[in-house]
């Protein structure tokens, strides 16, 4: 099984993310993570699926999606030609006692402390889905109580494949 993560550019209508994940849902392909948001043309919104699949698998979902009608551009976002980031808000049980060591961890991973309180922490993190994990791993010393990810957002590196809908 190999992942992929494709980047779409697609018309901003309504429904547009309903028709591209019931494609997925109708052909039994497995959607890791969707982020989408409206990119600075506001005609347009820019999808970010990762999925995964062996060779063949992946090549069908990169032509099937192309072919649905608000979807204007889809390319492979290759790891060493573009840019992943997720964002991640963990919250934390936390004792005064424990508070500090929570904070060292969050402070080697340059997260942020985004919320404070008597009995637990909320921590914002931003970074590679590695990195996100890493500080998880970390964190298991204390008590999780809850986990908020959104998934891979990403975009190619340099200015050589931009799109042009115009």
């Amino acid at each position: 099984m190999q992942k992929r993560v494709f980047q779409l550019l697609v018309d901003n209508n309504a429904g547009v993310l309903s028709r591209i994940s019931g494609l997925f849902s109708r052909r039994g392909y497995n959607i890791e993570s969707i982020t989408a948001g409206v990119t600075a043309d506001s005609r347009f919104t820019r999808i970010t699926i990762v999925t995964s699949g062996d060779e063949d698998i992946l090549d069908q979902i990169e032509k099937q999606v192309a072919k649905l009608v608000d979807v204007r551009d889809i390319r492979e976002l290759k790891p060493e030609k573009s840019v992943y980031r997720e964002l991640c808000l963990i919250k934390v049980k936390s004792t005064p006692e424990k508070r500090q060591g929570v904070i060292g961890v969050a402070d080697i991973f340059r997260a942020k402390i985004i919320d404070v309180n008597v009995d637990s922490l909320i921590v914002e993190l931003t970074g590679n889905q590695s990195k996100i994990e890493a500080f998880i791993g970390l964190l298991q010393d204390y008590e999780i109580l809850e986990i908020a990810r959104t998934g891979i957002a990403g975009l190619g590196r340099g200015t050589d494949e931009l799109v042009n809908l115009e």
